[in-house]
């Protein structure tokens, strides 16, 4: 009896040490899949060759921890047994269950997809659920696509996506789906699609609602309000069924992370999330510099945030698309140096069977991730500089490109509680500050805090007088179609003493005294019209300055006529950006890192003040544009990198990761100058204190 009882308890310890091994965690995956399976109806055999030995094979040569898997896509159909919605017509078992288990059994959480905004059969099904815009006209995603056609074709699920607004008999077949998912199947989280928070529905069902609930149809910002209002409906119970039978479980509604979608910041929509996907694709999206500033602004957050990008070439979702591994190795590197879950996506063939070169090449991306994830995920990002977040494409992300390019780390101050390290705080021209703002930066300035100030973004509203004494009056708009920038002695690093084409005008301001000039203006001739012009693009510059000057200093603030961040975002002129970098020198007197990188080299700061030390990211890879795509071909390493860093505290060991190497430096109070002895791609220097 004994011998049976000490055989039990050892089969049951084994069990339990399996267990143990492969338990989920409640922590956020730190290499994530997130895997599409929009799959028409078209398809026969659907899942037909699903191996979970297969599945599981694919995800461990990857190196993966945690998974998006589909419960419903964009075509509409369910992949599991549902008695509220409908399974895919050619599917005959619950693939998203046999994932579920798949995973589990290696330790790996899964997330279940479910589309809201572009569902094919239910637009198909339900015309009246599709979202209208004011004028009538069906709101779809897609391109070349003529109403005539899809229309009179009935080619709804084929190609393009209507989309769908969740409420009235839509929204409660979404509750009940969710309901349904979240009572059935082990979960680890919720990651909802297509949000539709930017469209306003007009439709007759909407109208109808509008109007019921005394809203002006002519009022647009009172309809942006009402359709607000319902999507918080849409969140608000969604969350609440997914926490009535997943407590633990992660949501995430996508869209309200994306920067080009102004009602999700307007009105903090984040906020319904566990944690903060940033979906992404840099080869065909918004190129390499748009997922820093992304890190920045929802790093202050205190959440989990991932970056999101994909295995793919060209677009989301598309198959035989392939970017080269030792892209997806520098994009992953790229997103753990700013302090963010790795996650790329993958299309799932329609057939079940995962395509393992993909996940070789993941795989060869996470093997590094692995070794450098605890120097860099869910740490604190820190920087003298600070940025104003104004919500402005070409502003923000212009300023951005400025400061990367530079090699200036900067954190995000517009959203960052804590100033305490900050030196000087950036406002790009398209700032807009509100009154709370205002007493903000100007508590920092009285404090000894710094401004650098570019075009109006410290003009009042009335367009009279500025937020704080930058030492000029401001006199009016540009008289002229252009300008020229010619410089001082102080910001003339790197540029020529010629006076160099602002391609947009500055505004016009009058220098009171006490104010040092550091650049002067020459404005044109004329203004080129059709009846007065000289040679092909512009008019040539005047002799004399004029009056009004681009560039000056009063006391702790630097201002700067022109958008320089616009402009450089829209035309690339060096001359601007070190234009902006002189300027910027004046007041960055205290710099916390200084890099000698080329323009294409990035650097992040992180702390992890658990861990007492610090960790400095330096990446170099150099995107070429070929065709619509920024492509990532060749890592090409950089020897003897100086770096320079004063972090005010005294620092017991320097090493880099992930060799775990001790660098050599030489150290002048709390001042470390080393040189990385060779950057290929990536490295981390850790400054443990």
């Amino acid at each position: 009896m004994k011998k049976i009882f000490t055989s039990v308890a050892i089969t049951l310890l084994g069990l339990y040490a399996a267990f143990a091994q492969n338990k989920i965690s409640n922590r956020e995956g730190t290499r994530q899949i997130h895997l599409d399976f929009h799959t028409s109806e078209l398809i026969e055999n659907i899942g037909s060759e699903f191996s979970k030995v297969q599945f599981q094979e694919a995800l461990k040569t990857a190196k993966v921890n945690s998974i998006n898997i589909f419960s419903k896509g964009h075509h509409g159909w369910s992949y599991y047994e549902t008695k509220v919605g409908k399974k895919h017509p050619h599917l005959n078992f619950d693939l998203l269950k046999e994932q579920i288990e798949a995973c589990h059994e290696i330790g790996v959480r899964a997330q279940a997809y479910y589309t809201i905004g572009w569902s094919a059969k239910d637009a198909r099904e339900h015309p009246e659920w599709i979202i209208k815009d004011k004028n009538g006209k069906e709101i779809w995603f897609g391109s070349g696509l003529d109403d005539d056609i899809r229309k009179g074709e009935k080619l709804y699920p084929f190609y393009s996506w209507a989309t769908l607004s969740p409420e009235g008999g839509y929204l409660e077949l979404i509750l009940a789906e969710v309901e349904e998912l979240a009572k059935n199947y082990d979960l680890d989280g919720f990651w909802f699609d297509i949000v539709p928070f930017q469209y306003p529905n007009y439709s007759e069902l909407g109208m109808k609602d509008l109007k019921a609930n005394g809203v002006d149809i002519n009022d647009a910002k009172a309809v942006e309000r009402h359709h607000i209002k319902k999507m918080k409906v849409f969140l608000d119970k969604t969350r609440e069924i997914v926490k009535k039978y997943r407590p633990d479980a992660s949501i995430f509604y996508n869209w309200t992370t994306h920067f080009s979608i102004p009602q999700s910041l307007d009105y903090q929509l984040e906020q319904y999330n566990t944690k903060l996907d940033l979906e992404d694709l840099p080869t065909t999206w918004d190129g390499y510099d748009l997922f820093p500033l992304r890190a920045k602004y929802y790093g202050n957050l205190d959440m989990d945030y991932v970056a999101m990008s994909g295995k793919f070439h060209t677009a989301w979702g598309e198959f035989g698309g392939f970017k080269h591994k030792d892209a997806i190795w520098y994009e992953a590197a790229s997103m753990v140096a700013f302090g963010a879950n790795v996650n790329f996506g993958d299309q799932l063939h329609p057939s079940g069977k995962m395509d393992m070169g993909t996940y070789q090449n993941i795989g060869y991306a996470f093997d590094y991730v692995e070794k450098i994830e605890d120097y860099g995920i869910g740490a604190d990002h820190e920087a003298t500089v600070g940025m104003w977040f104004a919500n402005k494409k070409e502003f923000d992300e212009g300023l951005t490109r400025m400061l990367l390019e530079n090699q200036i780390n900067f954190v995000m101050a517009s959203n960052r509680k804590d100033w305490s390290g900050i030196e000087v705080v950036i406002l790009s021209g398209g700032v807009e500050l509100g009154p709370t703002d205002v007493k903000r930066l100007q508590n920092f300035l009285d404090n000894g805090g710094k401004l650098l100030v570019m075009g109006k973004s410290a003009l009042d509203k009335k367009n009279k007088k500025f937020h704080f004494d930058l030492g000029v009056k401001y006199k009016g708009e540009a008289a002229y179609d252009v300008d020229y920038t010619i410089v001082g002695d102080k910001i003339s690093k790197n540029l020529v003493r010629s006076p160099f084409l602002n391609y947009e005008p500055s505004f016009r301001v009058e220098t009171e005294k006490g104010t040092e000039v550091l650049a002067h203006l020459r404005e044109p001739f004329f203004n080129r019209r059709i009846n007065s012009y000289s040679s092909h693009q512009n008019t040539p510059y005047q002799s004399k300055n004029a009056e009004h000057p681009a560039v000056t200093k009063k006391g702790n603030i630097v201002f700067i006529a022109s958008d320089l961040s616009k402009g450089y975002f829209e035309l690339g002129a060096r001359v601007h950006r070190d234009l902006f970098s002189n300027s910027l020198s004046l007041l960055r007197t205290s710099p916390m890192v200084e890099v000698d990188l080329p323009s294409a080299g990035r650097i992040n700061l992180l702390h992890q003040p658990d861990d007492k030390r610090y960790v400095l990211h330096l990446l170099y890879a150099s995107p070429h544009q070929r065709g619509q795509a920024q492509v990532i071909e060749d890592i090409v390493p950089l020897y003897d990198v100086p770096v320079s860093i004063d972090l005010n505290k005294q620092i017991k060991k320097i090493y880099a990761v992930p060799s775990m190497k001790p660098v050599a430096f030489e150290k002048s109070g709390t001042n470390y100058s080393f040189n990385v002895e060779k950057l290929e791609g990536h490295t981390g220097i850790v400054f443990e204190y």
